[in-house]
């Protein structure tokens, strides 16, 4: 058992029968009254994000969560199959436990977050970059470059992002997966 204190970014916590990870936190102490810390909580079983404030000293109940590597297989009707390359124990995790489940490619590491205690997946944490190839992108207009437009692409897991006009079929991009926006054109 915690308390307030012990608050950090990415504890996972026990709150309201859930699941919770702290995304941010701040102590406050105002001038009157008495000590707060007001927190950003993610759920780790829906995804879906609250805000909450404990009192100072408030018990918290922690929750242990161990970071397991898998790499990904496949998808089909059941969800998407990940395997450890340890013990090559295979999982399955529904679509709503992953942040971009477009941007998945085949063979790719990823961390699953497991609750230690039940031997439970939790979520799926991928890499903070990937790099896939464009498969299709109408061609950039000459001379349309007077702002910084965008257009869309589909790479190679199907998925559509937005890139610069100077993008073309074939090249290979470094997009983030937290945004799944375009980052860079890869040198090859």
């Amino acid at each position: 058992m915690a308390n307030t204190s012990d608050i950090r970014n990415g504890l996972c916590i026990e709150y309201n029968n859930d699941i919770f990870q702290i995304i941010e936190f701040q102590h406050v102490k105002p001038g009157k009254g008495a000590a707060f810390v007001r927190t950003k909580l993610r759920s780790m079983t829906t995804g879906r994000v609250l805000d909450n404030t404990f009192p100072a000293g408030h018990k918290i109940n922690e929750v242990r969560v161990e970071r397991r590597q898998f790499q990904y297989l496949y998808k089909d009707d059941m969800g998407y199959h990940f395997m450890n390359n340890e013990t090559y124990e295979q999982i399955q995790l529904e679509e709503q436990f992953l942040p971009a489940p477009g941007l998945l490619k085949e063979a790719m590491i990823v961390d699953v977050l497991f609750h230690a205690d039940k031997e439970m997946p939790l979520t799926l944490e991928m890499p903070q970059y990937v790099e896939m190839e464009i498969t299709y992108t109408e061609p950039g207009v000459k001379g349309d470059t007077a702002t910084n437009t965008l257009k869309p692409a589909t790479i190679e897991t199907g998925a559509e992002v937005r890139v610069p006009l100077f993008i073309n079929q074939g090249d290979v991009v470094k997009i983030e997966t937290a945004t799944g926006a375009y980052m860079e054109r890869v040198k090859q």
